[in-house]
């Protein structure tokens, strides 16, 4: 058959063989690859040279994170001082409330006393003598040598600053089956719009009270600004 029919002998192409190996060429993929790594590889070299910071040596950024901590350590601080701050502001703002309430109950009184004084001028009678200082109501009592007194003061004239004088008690009564009079220490005044005195005070022994002077003075001595005559009980 053809198809087993020797040929002629084979022969080798040596050159042409060798001319297609020696001039092989790479694949133009391969230098697009290769060309691109290269490229990024110096942009990458010009973005940190350019752009990026510099690149820390050791010591310099052992300093930085020293700097770092500083920086932490500063705003805790601040931190602690801030919470310090609003705490304080905090109380302040507690305690001023409390003062508004404490102000708003003193508020009260003073109006609950400046009704009582009006009571008072509308109940008690008036002093018969109409002195500066006016005795509104009084009593006395004896007993066990002692004085035991209660006397309401009113002051007409309202004025800002306070009267202060001095009360004095001048005690009519018997001693020994004789009529004798002793005059006891004076008591000090501080009065505003109306005040109360009430106490007791030692009568010489074997002395018996039927009535006591009320003399309000503006000092011990001095010039007397009110008076009134009330009978010991």
């Amino acid at each position: 058959m053809a198809l087993f029919r020797r040929s002629g002998p084979v022969v080798f192409e040596r050159h042409a063989y060798g001319r297609r190996r020696s001039s092989w060429a790479p694949p133009r993929w391969l230098l697009l690859l290769l060309a691109g790594v290269a490229a990024g590889a110096g942009g990458l070299y010009t973005l940190q040279e350019k752009y990026l910071p510099p690149r820390l040596t050791p010591v310099q950024s052992q300093q930085l994170q020293g700097r770092v901590d500083e920086l932490e350590a500063a705003r805790e601080r601040l931190q602690a001082e801030l919470d310090d701050a609003q705490r304080r502001l905090k109380a302040s703002a507690e305690e001023n409330a409390g003062q508004a309430v404490a102000l708003g109950a003193a508020r009260q009184s003073v109006e609950r006393l400046q009704k009582d004084v009006a009571l008072f001028d509308q109940v008690l009678p008036p002093d018969p003598r109409g002195g500066a200082v006016a005795v509104r109501a009084a009593r006395f009592s004896d007993g066990g040598g002692q004085l035991a007194y209660h006397v309401l003061l009113t002051r007409e004239q309202k004025t800002a600053r306070p009267f202060k004088g001095v009360m004095q008690l001048v005690v009519a009564g018997e001693r020994g089956g004789r009529n004798e009079t002793v005059t006891l220490d004076p008591l000090e005044v501080t009065l505003a719009s109306y005040q109360h005195l009430q106490g007791s005070l030692p009568l010489p022994p074997g002395f018996a009270a039927r009535q006591a002077t009320i003399r309000v003075l503006d000092g011990p001595g001095g010039r007397q600004l009110g008076t009134r005559v009330i009978n010991v009980r």
